[in-house]
């Protein structure tokens, strides 16, 4: 599952592989913790960086950025509406996970499924564009190992 991650993000996560990895299942993920810390989780069969993960790893790929008007919304585990969205990973298609960061620091807000492609995303004038998975202050993020 470790090859998923480093195909979609890239050779810079391939050091979680010489890395303490314990997965502990919750009633709704199962959680990775890379040297004790849950920096990502399974979810449809793959792996993906939760958003304490997207903090700590800086990733620049499947990133879908909100403006300042909808961190609120995002940050309480609102779906992300197009007219929110400012940029996108044009190589994001329908059904990828992707992490959601806010335009000013750039800092992850949640993980989500894209309803619709990155350059549609940032096209649209209306509509759903990501359906929130996880997101800061949740229970995934707030879980203590």
């Amino acid at each position: 599952m470790l090859k998923d991650l480093v195909s979609t993000f890239g050779e810079e996560l391939s050091y979680l592989e010489d890395k303490t990895l314990e997965k502990i299942t919750l009633e709704e993920y199962a959680v990775i913790l890379v040297d004790g810390k849950p920096l990502l989780f399974e979810i449809e069969g793959h792996l993906f960086p939760t958003v304490r993960g997207a903090l700590e790893m800086e990733l620049q790929k499947r990133v879908v950025t909100v403006d300042k008007g909808a961190i609120r919304f995002v940050s309480n585990g609102a779906d992300i509406m197009a007219p929110g969205v400012v940029a996108a990973d044009p190589e994001i298609k329908e059904e990828d996970l992707v992490i959601i960061v806010e335009e000013t620091h750039q800092k992850p807000l949640a993980i989500g499924k894209a309803i619709m492609g990155g350059s549609e995303m940032v096209e649209a004038t209306s509509g759903k564009a990501i359906k929130s998975i996880t997101h800061v202050g949740d229970k995934l993020w707030n879980t203590e190992f």
